[in-house]
């Protein structure tokens, strides 16, 4: 099981919008986590725009390809 963690910043006139977005995860993207290989995923924000994020896979780059390849989200395309 391969442990990862990643820093991002969230710019600041994008602060509002990411929290808006991430205050209720919709259904069909916590199944697509799962389903793709993301689990214990957790996001983290600081108050400056750090944002820390950390999951456990069994492979990071085929995560991140099933992700990418359902086209539903920026998760796993490597823009945050």
């Amino acid at each position: 099981m391969e442990r990862i963690c990643f820093v991002l910043q969230v710019k600041p006139n994008r602060l509002d919008e990411y929290k808006f977005r991430h205050r209720e995860v919709w259904p069909e993207m916590l199944a697509a986590l799962r389903e793709t290989g993301w689990n214990n995923y957790s996001l983290f924000l600081r108050e400056d725009g750090m944002l820390v994020g950390y999951l456990e896979t069994e492979d990071f780059a085929a995560a991140r390809a099933g992700m990418a390849a359902r086209g539903s989200t920026s998760v796993g395309k490597g823009n945050g």
